[in-house]
């Protein structure tokens, strides 16, 4: 069974970086596609990104691309998060997702995942 792990969030102040990590366990992420989502108070879950499961395919939200890119390490089978350019509006929980490369789509809604991390709390304040 995969277990994915989130971690790295925490409070930075608008203007700066953050990088976020999700780290599997259980089985290789190399035959899934991840996703990133955040659930901001009060809203639903926005998926941000996802990469597929080679690393060569990328796709982004307007709400963070050219800010935040999505990459990962087959060898610590972990999928990261580079976050740039935070703002405010970026305050949410972060999850990353997975589904088998199997599927049909790459990119897809978070409750049609069927690998969910707890999510890490991002806070971007000064």
């Amino acid at each position: 069974q995969l277990q994915l792990a989130e971690s790295g969030g925490g409070l930075v102040q608008p203007g700066g970086s953050l990088i976020i990590s999700c780290a599997a366990s259980g089985l290789s992420l190399d035959y899934y596609h991840i996703g990133w989502f955040r659930r901001a108070p009060g809203r639903g879950h926005e998926g941000i990104a996802c990469i597929s499961s080679s690393g060569t395919t990328t796709n982004y939200a307007d709400s963070v691309k050219g800010r935040f890119t999505a990459s990962r390490d087959i060898a610590s089978n972990t999928v990261y998060l580079h976050m740039n350019g935070l703002k405010p509006g970026d305050t949410a929980v972060y999850y990353c997702a997975a589904v088998h490369i199997t599927a049909a789509t790459m990119c897809r809604e978070y409750n049609n995942m069927p690998y969910r991390g707890k999510g890490t709390l991002v806070t971007v304040s000064s």
